[in-house]
């Protein structure tokens, strides 16, 4: 779930599209009723100029509206508060978490957890919690140098902290989130469905692609092209409100490329290009690695080039942040989406650059 706070640009946009993946994080007032709503209120939307933005019931009611008896804001801001405690908890425990503790932790049933959860990430609590995992063992793993001469005690070690049962249970996880096959890839994602939608961010319209795994696509701007490209063999269908979620997670990651987030990816490329992924992921925010470092890191110091290559191929901007290689004298150096998007992505993490 995002944090940051809405600009009045998506708060209008949200508003008019009565977008329920916005419902807990701002609320509408009314001046001539003084009524306040969620987003997605199902009411007639009154004129421009007798509504007032707020980002919270408690702000609303300050202001002197009431809520509304259609849509009940004040219960979504509840949900969502419950949500992010779920997040709390899921964040803190390396173990798989039973429903129930979670549902009593919250004071909701688990059916109405489990249903308010999903509507409101994308994924179910069980399966954000795998996520979370997923991501502590990938990067655990990447710590111990695995694939470069590491004992396998410490690849071990590292499965069971990240709060696996067994090094088979993790594995198995692996397993189940490849997603596309090699051969669909190669393919150009033939017999796949992927979900795709442009959203709004601060630095301009994203389009977010994911299979059902999860994001496979992440480009600036509005044009298709880049999807196209690289899956014209799929089944392309436009992203629906369950699929707003994971969008809305996307956007709130490039609006703060800083951000930790858990959010499940579906990549593939060659084994070189996967080598030089894995090391970009690596890169803690606010740091900077050169080309020749970039190769070096991955075990191929003189490939600097097929780096550099490796790096620009990368299909999913921001999340596997390839934004964070620049060129050795300290310039920014190439990007597929342009120096500015780079530039700014980098000065959002604390970066500076030469011009």
């Amino acid at each position: 779930m995002s944090t940051h706070s809405p600009s009045h640009a998506e708060m209008q946009a949200a508003f008019a599209a009565r977008d329920r993946a916005w419902d807990g994080r701002f609320v509408i007032g009314v001046v001539t009723t003084r009524v306040y709503c969620r987003p997605s209120c199902p009411a007639r939307r009154p004129n421009p100029e007798n509504t007032r933005f707020l980002l919270s019931g408690a702000e609303a009611l300050d202001a002197g509206f009431r809520p509304c008896k259609r849509c009940r804001p004040d219960e979504v801001a509840r949900d969502v508060q419950a949500v992010r405690q779920v997040i709390g908890i899921l964040r803190e425990t390396e173990g798989p978490v039973a429903l129930a503790r979670l549902a009593r932790a919250t004071g909701y049933s688990p059916s109405h957890l489990q249903r308010i959860f999903t509507r409101l990430t994308g994924l179910s609590p069980a399966a954000y919690g795998r996520a979370l995992r997923d991501k502590r063992a990938c990067n655990a793993l990447a710590g111990t140098g695995a694939g470069s001469g590491a004992g396998s005690g410490s690849v071990t070690a590292a499965i069971y902290e990240a709060g696996f049962e067994s090094p088979s249970r993790f594995y198995d996880s692996m397993q189940r989130r490849l997603g596309m096959t090699p051969s669909a890839w190669a393919k150009g994602g033939a017999g796949a469905t992927i979900r795709w939608a442009v959203a709004a961010s601060s630095l301009g319209p994203v389009l977010v692609a994911a299979t059902e795994k999860g994001v496979c696509c992440l480009s600036f701007g509005e044009d298709r092209a880049e999807l196209d490209r690289l899956f014209p063999n799929a089944t392309l269908v436009e992203g629906d409100c369950a699929f707003a979620a994971l969008v809305q997670e996307v956007v709130a990651a490039v609006d703060d490329p800083s951000r930790e987030h858990a959010i499940p990816l579906d990549v593939q490329g060659t084994a070189f290009q996967e080598r030089i992924w894995a090391e970009l992921r690596k890169i803690p925010p606010g740091e900077t690695r050169s080309y020749a470092e970039l190769a070096a890191a991955a075990g191929y110091p003189r490939a600097v080039r097929a780096a550099g290559s490796a790096n620009g191929a990368n299909p999913v901007a921001v999340l596997i942040p390839c934004h964070r290689v620049i060129r050795a004298d300290g310039s920014l150096g190439g990007y597929g989406f342009g120096p500015e998007t780079k530039r700014e992505l980098l000065a959002r993490e604390g970066v500076q650059t030469k011009l």
